[in-house]
């Protein structure tokens, strides 16, 4: 056999050998996830990737790094998208306020509490939310809210002063704002830092939604959940702008549809999982409560007065996103 023939043989089966391989994916994006595997969140994110592939045909590709893999704090994510650390992230709103204030809005005690309030608060605030991201040269593809937030404790809360003096994890600063001025004792902290603050006695309490009481199983340290329902809080999945743009026309559309298809099926694996974290935690031995009349007339008397506080510290996308808000709800 001639050279040539050799030579044509082997490049055909090398093309042979690569037509069988799948095709390359035009992009590959690594989304970090502070959340450990297993949470409703990375769940929500593993599903948007799968199906990202599936309608780009494979030429966009994430993947999903859960329990803060890629080595970023909740605070610091959506700077990191910005500037290309990540090129996309799932991002806890009320962690940013740092970079912009707004961004705590649903955070204000008691404006708004639960899915259907929270749903209503977001029609007025989402326009400011993407000016803010894309501001941050990124862009907002879902958002999904957690759970309400209760309060874990190692005795039970029944009056306001069963929170004087309690050491309890805080998100952010309307949450420290807000136990400081009940009397408790807040210390702001990420996520990975809560279970290991509750080992070591650094914490007492931690208010935080049904889902992370069971990611951290709560009931090896706490024993009481009194479901305040006091903040909303929710997060967002943030490409930045650069990778974004460099996607073909086709497959930024596409993308952009499945988001807007998906959200509001995860704000319903949202709800679910509300109700079935709350079974694992009284199977587990957690004492579920809620507040009593009394109680709840002090939270809220409190909280009221943070309302005006946070439209003095934030100005007039504030005000105005508050004013139309209260309006529709009634409040």
């Amino acid at each position: 056999m001639s050279f040539t023939a050799m030579r044509s043989i082997a490049l055909a089966a090398v093309l042979g050998l690569a037509s069988a391989l799948p095709a390359a994916a035009e992009t590959d994006w690594d989304l970090s996830i502070a959340w450990p595997v297993g949470n409703f969140h990375v769940k929500n994110a593993q599903t948007f990737a799968d199906k990202v592939k599936a309608v780009t045909g494979g030429e966009v590709v994430i993947t999903v790094h859960p329990g803060g893999a890629l080595g970023l704090k909740g605070p610091e994510t959506m700077v990191a998208v910005r500037d290309g650390i990540v090129p996309i992230a799932d991002i806890l709103l009320n962690q940013q306020v740092g970079e912009a204030p707004f961004l705590g809005i649903e955070s204000v005690p008691y404006l708004a509490s639960g899915y259907d309030e929270l749903a209503l608060l977001q029609k007025f605030a989402r326009p400011i939310y993407e000016r803010i991201a894309a501001r941050f040269n990124q862009k907002i593809l879902y958002i999904v809210p957690w759970p309400g937030q209760a309060v874990y404790s190692k005795r039970r809360i029944a009056t306001l002063g069963d929170l004087d003096g309690l050491k309890i994890r805080v998100v952010d600063k309307n949450g420290y704002q807000f136990f400081s001025k009940l009397g408790a004792a807040p210390l702001q902290l990420p996520w990975g830092e809560v279970v290991p603050s509750l080992a070591s006695g650094a914490i007492e309490g931690v208010t935080t939604s049904s889902s992370s009481g069971v990611d951290g199983k709560f009931w090896e340290f706490l024993g009481y959940m009194n479901r305040f329902n006091w903040q909303s809080a929710s997060n967002m999945v943030n490409v930045n702008l650069d990778a974004w743009n460099a996607l073909s026309p086709a497959n930024r559309a596409a993308i952009e549809k499945l988001a807007r298809t998906l959200e509001p099926r995860f704000w319903q694996v949202s709800k679910d999982e509300d109700k079935r974290n709350l079974k694992i935690l009284a199977d587990h031995g957690i004492e579920i409560t809620s507040p009593s009349p009394a109680l709840k007339a002090g939270l809220l008397k409190v909280a009221h007065g943070m309302w005006d506080d946070f439209i003095a510290t934030v100005g007039p996308d504030a005000a105005d996103v508050i004013a139309k808000y209260r309006a529709a709800a009634g409040k």
